[in-house]
């Protein structure tokens, strides 16, 4: 059996993902940004699963240092991670919104937290060889505006989702081969289509079509020498063609430590 850290397990396809990996008997490190909700979601885990291998850890993403601060605590509290699932995201938003750090608040919680979790993690997967991290991305992508990437001078909720997706596809595509060196493979994927979760106004496939997407991404035996790719819900499939552009991967990467310092 695996340990898994769920990233955005309190509500929507992180809470159904959690639910079935915990049914098949692995250790969970579950995420979310509202104790009570945690609390309220291992105690039906273990109601529904009888799996009492369950932890909680509360951060929110929207500040970078309670970021750091999960990652710190994971690293100290936790002796395994075999799969790294970064689930936790928003959707196209109404309205723009900023972070505690300044950042579009887009852009901070769908590829910045993630980006930081992959970095500050990385000791203790690599510990855990083989390990595994899934980006729980988008068929939504939008090469990201570097001239902009707050979107002060122009705002629109689609391009801000779609460019924070596939910047987490070029984070899977830049360190699969760093990350190898240590054991650890990285794929994204888009899940299902719309799928009926708070976030979802008119859904098109169901929540267990993206769980299975997800766990055969994050447990699959026969993945195991994947890496680096991106999946359209179990399919192997090309991203956006920026995802494949080395420059532009080197920009957003240093882009990324400007932003976080890591």
């Amino acid at each position: 059996m695996k340990t898994i850290l769920i990233t955005g397990a309190t509500d929507g396809l992180g809470k159904a993902v959690a639910l079935e990996l915990a049914k098949e008997g692995h250790t969970l490190v579950l995420h979310g940004r509202n104790p009570q909700r945690g609390e309220a979601l291992l105690k039906q885990i273990e109601k529904e699963t009888g799996n009492t291998n369950l932890k909680y850890y509360n951060a929110d993403f929207a500040e970078l240092s309670q970021i750091k601060q999960l990652a710190q605590e994971v690293l100290e509290n936790e002796q395994q991670l075999d799969v790294l699932i970064n689930n936790a995201g928003l959707g196209i938003e109404p309205s723009r919104r900023t972070s505690k750090d300044g950042n579009e608040m887009l852009w901070q919680v769908n590829y910045l937290g993630t980006y930081l979790l992959t970095k500050l993690l990385k000791p203790l997967l690599k510990k855990s060889a083989p390990s595994r991290i899934v980006q729980v991305a988008s068929a939504g992508q939008a090469a990201p505006n570097f001239e902009d990437i707050n979107q002060e001078k122009h705002w629109t909720g689609y391009q801000g989702y779609c460019q924070s997706k596939l910047a987490q596809i070029m984070l899977a595509v830049e360190l699969a081969d760093e990350y190898a060196k240590d054991g650890i493979s990285m794929n994204a994927l888009h899940p299902a289509s719309l799928m009926p979760t708070k976030i979802v106004q008119s859904p098109m496939d169901t929540i267990p079509d993206g769980v299975k997407s997800v766990v055969t991404l994050a447990i699959s035996d026969k993945l195991i020498n994947t890496n680096g790719k991106y999946f359209f819900k179990r399919t192997q499939e090309k991203a956006d063609a920026t995802a494949y552009d080395e420059q532009v991967r080197k920009q957003l990467m240093e882009l990324s430590y400007e932003m976080t310092g890591v």
